[in-house]
């Protein structure tokens, strides 16, 4: 697998940040602190708030952080002095499920949907994921590659600083590889740091209509060596179900991953709760995402399993669906839940965790400070970066937001709202976005 634990603040931002930065004067320094691991039942409202907090900053790694008192004594004389103004400063979020590099929209499905066609009958009769995949397949590397990077900046813009980012677009073994080598290229020429996993196992392509399993023999025994061969992922993830890709074939995709190296993610019970679950937690996955349909029973063997579930609640509210993720009852299992947006271009057309947490709270019954945690520490354990992002502690890469409420708890209150006022990747702030414009700093 490729390395992980190591701070990467070189692949996003400028080298040796040369002055030491002090951040002050915040009305809350949410820390996201604690145990060095996911938190679970209870820690997940535990946020080791900082009132009038501040942090030392030092080559883009946080080296102090205390009042501001504290902090101002222990800051050379040539600091640069970041003023929070009375404002509340989070860790970045840490965005663990997206599908980042993809060619069009799917507009006119939304139009679909509200006319009252659901997201299968469009899926069936060639919309959905195969729509996206002709359209990605027609377009250009330099087409791809500018859209990807216009859809990081609108994350930078929300205050999110690391993405999980899938392929799962291309559905053959070239534009497979062409979608990661994209995410590979974004992640290193802006700021936005990405973590890639290969989902080839999205849909099942035109070409390979009603043969599954031949689709997954190429999957196997091409697309996963190759993708290995140029260290493109990390993780390999898998759409299970029952129309899709079974347990069987699910099966089979993920073991040929692991005994390459691969780390295994699934999407799980979206639509129909069939075994998913209980498959992830047997396989002991990293990640069951989605959960929409997931029982008690299944709840109970992913706790035992210690799979983390990545909730999604945009995708549920995008589609029209009311059946939401048992957030409650996954926390009381004592379950490390993981927030995420799920963008893509069909059943989740956002990049904005404010309003996830929103609907985290709203519809799931989440508290503020869970879904904060949800999507901060949590996130970033579920990606195997938990000791070097997720929260602000000496050591850890210096990702951070200035957020334009005095209270963390509005983040989630003013839903539809963009809250990030400054970003701060690796030390260093992004360009003032409602200046600039759409334009990202480093270029298309």
């Amino acid at each position: 697998m490729m390395s992980s634990e190591q701070p990467q603040p070189s692949q996003n931002v400028e080298k040796a940040i040369a002055k030491t930065l002090v951040v002050v004067n915040s009305s809350q320094l949410v820390t996201c602190a604690g145990p060095k691991r996911p938190r679970v039942g209870a820690e997940m409202q535990e946020l080791q708030i900082i009132p009038n907090g501040a942090m030392l900053i030092r080559k883009g790694v946080i080296e102090a952080v205390g009042n501001n008192n504290e902090i101002k004594a222990l800051a050379p004389s040539d600091s640069t002095i970041i003023d929070a103004g009375g404002k509340t400063v989070l860790p970045g979020f840490v965005d663990a499920h997206t599908h980042l590099v993809f060619a069009g929209n799917r507009a006119a499905e939304f139009e679909m949907r509200c006319a009252g066609k659901s997201y299968q009958q469009i899926s069936e009769a060639g919309g959905g994921i195969r729509s996206t995949v002709s359209h990605t397949r027609a377009a250009t590397y330099d087409d791809l590659l500018a859209a990807a990077k216009e859809h990081a900046a609108w994350f930078l813009r929300g205050g999110t600083t690391t993405v999980e980012a899938k392929s799962g677009y291309g559905l053959t073994t070239h534009d497979e590889l062409r979608i990661l080598q994209i995410i590979q290229e974004v992640s290193s020429t802006t700021p936005l740091r990405c973590v890639p996993t290969f989902l080839g196992a999205h849909e099942v392509p035109d070409e390979f209509r009603g043969d599954p399993d031949q689709y997954a023999e190429l999957i196997i025994h091409e697309m996963l060596p190759k993708i290995r061969t140029a260290n493109l992922a990390e993780y390999c993830d898998v759409f299970c179900e029952p129309n899709v890709f079974n347990l069987l074939i699910a099966e089979k995709i993920l073991t040929a991953a692991r005994a390459l190296g691969f780390g295994l993610r699934m999407h799980v019970d979206q639509f129909k709760s069939f075994g998913g679950a209980e498959l992830a937690a047997r396989l002991d996955v990293a990640t069951a995402d989605h959960l929409e349909q997931t029982d008690a029973q299944s709840i109970a063997l992913l706790a035992k399993a210690n799979i983390q579930p990545v909730l999604l609640p945009g995708s549920v509210y995008a589609i029209g669906s009311r059946h939401y993720p048992q957030a409650r009852a996954m926390i009381e299992a004592g379950l490390a839940v993981v927030l995420a947006t799920d963008f893509n271009p069909g059943s989740s057309p956002t990049t904005s965790m404010p309003m996830v947490l929103s609907l985290a709270c709203t519809q799931m019954k989440m508290t503020p400070a869970e879904a904060i945690i949800a999507s901060t520490i949590n996130a970033a354990y579920s990606l195997n970066r938990g000791h070097t992002i997720g929260s602000l502690e000496p050591g850890k890469t210096a990702d951070f937001v200035i957020h334009d409420v005095s209270d963390y708890r509005e983040i989630a209150y003013y839903f539809g709202m963009q809250t990030a006022r400054n970003v701060f990747c690796g030390g260093e702030e992004l360009k003032n976005r409602a200046a600039d414009g759409p334009t990202p700093r480093w270029g298309t």
